[in-house]
């Protein structure tokens, strides 16, 4: 049973006496909150993130890079600045695995929708990937479309994992399309990535026997005419750091 605003009644309005008689009518908070839980739950963030918010962030955990806080701060301020200066544009979260990149990502798209009323969307890159596969089949009732509508039309998209899937012909003609369109409709996205924003064939160390192998880079991963493309729609953003979730995170009992 729904839980009845105790400052209006449950009226959505508040009728506040004037100082000369009359009165005038305000709306009460609890429709703001209202909108806001509604928003919240139309972004789709899993529940594993719920909890992530831009005050939660920790970035300076034993084994954390500067550039965390950096990362941060950088969050921080594209919210306030959310939509006068940054003009469609969005972040491109790179670096190490598990130093926080897509706890930023939700944190600044919960703050967006707290602080600004913004309609938002989280969607994992591979899960995406899965459904639109799982669309061919035609026993299945949805259809492509209907499930990349919400990624075209949300006013700020998380895209997490951007490169995580294998690449093929398919998967790299579908990045287009999301992205192209995001992109001509000057929607912003906020990516996070564990390949590092360079051209294919752009990475290259030691493995310690003397060879070189090569680390894979997001131009591998999605192709070198989308990495251009993200160039023009994202600011990237490096996090480096030791692994959060296998020291300060590491799953125990008790």
């Amino acid at each position: 049973m729904p839980t009845v605003c105790l400052r209006c009644g449950g009226l959505g309005v508040k009728v506040i006496p004037s100082p000369g008689g009359g009165a005038t009518i305000e709306t009460c908070l609890c429709q703001t909150e209202q909108r806001v839980a509604r928003l919240l739950t139309r972004a789709s963030i899993p529940t594993r993130y719920e909890h992530c918010t831009l005050d939660s962030f920790e970035p300076n955990y034993s084994g954390a890079n500067s550039s965390l806080a950096g990362a941060n701060i950088m969050a921080r301020r594209f919210v306030d600045d959310y939509p006068v200066t940054t003009g469609g544009r969005g972040l491109l979260l790179t670096g190490d695995i598990g130093v926080g990149k897509t706890h930023l990502a939700v944190g600044i798209l919960q703050a967006l929708i707290v602080e600004k009323g913004i309609h938002g969307f989280f969607c994992d890159y591979r899960e995406l990937l899965k459904e639109i596969q799982h669309s061919y089949n035609p026993q299945v009732a949805t259809t492509e479309m209907e499930i990349l509508q919400p990624v075209f039309d949300a006013e700020v998209l998380v895209l997490d994992e951007l490169g995580a899937s294998k690449p093929t012909d398919w998967v790299w003609d579908t990045v287009a399309l999301i992205l192209n369109t995001r992109y001509n409709d000057k929607r912003t996205t906020i990516i996070t990535t564990n390949y590092a924003d360079l051209a294919p064939g752009g990475s290259s160390g030691s493995n310690g026997a003397g060879r070189v192998m090569r680390d894979e880079t997001l131009g591998d991963r999605i192709g070198e005419r989308m990495r251009s493309r993200l160039a023009e729609m994202c600011v990237v953003v490096e996090m480096h750091g030791e692994d959060f979730r296998r020291t300060v995170g590491r799953a125990r009992f008790g």
